[in-house]
């Protein structure tokens, strides 16, 4: 069996690479200091990235993407998790449960989402429902041609500049009494829906996350990915990969935490020497490079 990288993935991450020191490290510091991302910067960002074809990096080709498989974006998304997650996620890769998509849905969101026309964000965690999905509280009810949805979700990632939503909630209840969930897309802009401001955070400057309140919202029943109560086959259908470059985001992320410890340790004097040479330190990274790596 062939472990090493072909050269078209090893293209792949010299391009990322690139594209996250040359266009993104240089604006940390600028969010670091205001934890504010500029509107004229993100565009700026986004048109460089749409242009080394980094933005839709996941998504078909026949509709402008760059038609990656979960492998190849998982080496994107560890580069790119390098940098700040607020400068990263300009580069934006669209949800790829958009792909279950059809008819029309596919001209009004799939489409657009992968020009960048429009922005989608995703929408399944609640105050009471994080990691138990059943037990979210958001409900879609169909009537006549429409369905009205009503409920809270919070930690919504940027949803504030987003066009619609890709929103999880419960349709109806199995033979025990459980939720039963339906997938659904939500314009941001409809009547019933407020976007509403989320919380701050200890890290991650620049980023920004939401709450999403949905009061008699109602759209068209067309407006459903998949089948009605079958979400959680849709999420085991198309979310499965996530598991992937969120584990691969964050060996990144502990790989710059390492390089800034080792310079530190490297510059950083007491007792007459760089703090490196101390036993009780270069064993520390030591074991960190160590757990890296391994």
């Amino acid at each position: 069996m062939e472990f090493n990288l072909s050269e078209e993935q090893s293209l792949l991450i010299e391009t990322t690479k690139s594209f996250v020191k040359n266009e993104l490290l240089q604006h940390e510091e600028l969010l670091e200091k205001t934890d504010n991302l500029p509107k004229e910067l993100y565009q700026e960002i986004k048109k460089k990235s749409q242009e080394v074809g980094l933005y839709a990096c996941n998504m078909p080709t026949e509709y402008g993407g760059g038609g990656l498989n979960a492998f190849d974006l998982t080496l994107v998304e560890k580069e790119l998790g390098f940098t700040s997650l607020a400068l990263a996620e300009i580069a934006w890769r669209p949800q790829n449960i958009l792909m279950a998509c059809n008819g029309k849905l596919i001209d009004e969101y799939l489409k657009p989402a992968t020009t960048g026309e429009r922005k989608d964000c995703i929408a399944m965690t609640e105050p009471g429902a994080g990691s138990d999905l059943r037990g979210m509280k958001t409900n879609a009810v169909l009537s006549g041609d429409d369905w009205i949805i009503n409920g809270t979700k919070h930690f919504i990632s940027n949803a504030h500049i987003s066009d619609f939503v890709v929103l999880f909630a419960s349709t109806g209840k199995d033979e025990k009494g459980r939720n039963l969930l339906s997938c659904f897309l939500v314009d941001l802009d409809l009547p019933g829906v407020e976007v509403a401001k989320g919380y701050d955070c200890v890290s991650h400057r620049g980023y920004v996350n939401n709450i999403i309140h949905f009061n008699d919202c109602k759209i068209p029943a067309v407006n459903i990915l998949g089948e009605k109560d079958k979400g959680f086959e849709l999420m085991n259908t198309w979310l499965e990969a996530t598991r992937l470059t969120v584990a691969a985001t964050s060996v990144s992320r502990a790989e710059r935490a390492f390089d800034i410890a080792l310079d530190w340790s490297a510059n950083r004097k007491q007792f007459g020497k760089v703090i490196g040479k101390f036993q009780g330190v270069s064993f520390k990274l030591a074991d960190m490079a160590t757990e890296i790596k391994l």
